[in-house]
């Protein structure tokens, strides 16, 4: 598919490397111009190189989602730059492994302001573009650390469950503008090197494998296909059946 035949504007979060730098080129494959926004501008860059190889259009935008004063206006810039705005993809995340006996409360605040409010501001701020333009997408990457721990990870958590609510929440509010709200809760996605990982990394998954970014890819192309559009409030758990697998230590 060209571009000419999509047209669509798509707002990507943590498009610099990892599992955004993924989606930014999943949509450029399918003609969706991508609007990538991450704190990183080297690693923008490299993401913005490699749409171009894969024939997309992209334009960055340098933005740390912690300061919520930015965010308004840096999307203001991207509905004037690219017309309107079709898709938002909340990928853009942090955490702080540190024990909650020593957290500090602006670790804390980073890692919620970050990860949660950062979501709701750029939902916001798209539905409005979206509300024009008759309709939208929005896809917040949350995590199965929503409803599963470590040690250490309570900030982390906490924004994700955050965004499982904020979910549905905004899919209530928004489904009278047309515009459906999902979220998708990765499991373990490589995003490194996928030849290191051993066979006792593959075997805690039903799936018999370690997920790839393109595993997260593939359900946002999904959730944003536009004719998905009666798919609204719900979560998608993608990470190879490893939260319904039980394991024993022998």
């Amino acid at each position: 598919m060209s571009m000419q035949e999509d047209g669509r504007a798509a707002v990507i979060t943590g498009a610099g490397s990892g599992i955004g730098r993924a989606i930014a080129l999943g949509y450029a494959r399918i003609g969706v111009r991508a609007a990538l926004i991450d704190r990183n501008e080297a690693a923008l860059g490299e993401t913005a190189a490699l749409v171009r190889e894969a024939g997309g259009f992209s334009k960055e935008y340098v933005l740390d989602l912690s300061d919520g004063g930015a965010i308004p206006p840096t999307i203001e810039r991207i509905a004037a730059d690219f017309g309107r705005i079709d898709i938002l993809v909340n990928n853009a995340g942090l955490g702080i492994g540190k024990s909650p006996y020593d957290l500090e409360l602006d670790e804390w605040d980073y890692v919620l302001n970050t990860n949660l409010r950062g979501t709701f501001l750029c939902s916001r701020e798209c539905a409005k573009s979206m509300r024009a333009g008759g309709g939208g997408a929005i896809v917040n990457i949350a995590s199965t650390r929503a409803f599963m721990s470590e040690p250490h990870s309570e900030a982390y958590a906490a924004s994700k469950g955050g965004i499982l609510s904020l979910t549905h929440a905004l899919a209530a509010s928004l489904g009278p503008d047309k515009i459906t709200v999902n979220a998708i809760s990765p499991g373990w996605i490589e995003t490194g090197d996928y030849g290191k990982l051993t066979e006792a990394d593959h075997a805690q998954h039903l799936s018999g494998r370690v997920g790839r970014p393109e595993d997260i890819v593939r359900a946002c192309l999904y959730l944003t296909d536009l004719g998905n559009d009666f798919v609204t409030g719900t979560n998608m758990t993608i990470d190879g059946g490893m939260t319904r697998k039980m394991i024993y230590v022998e």
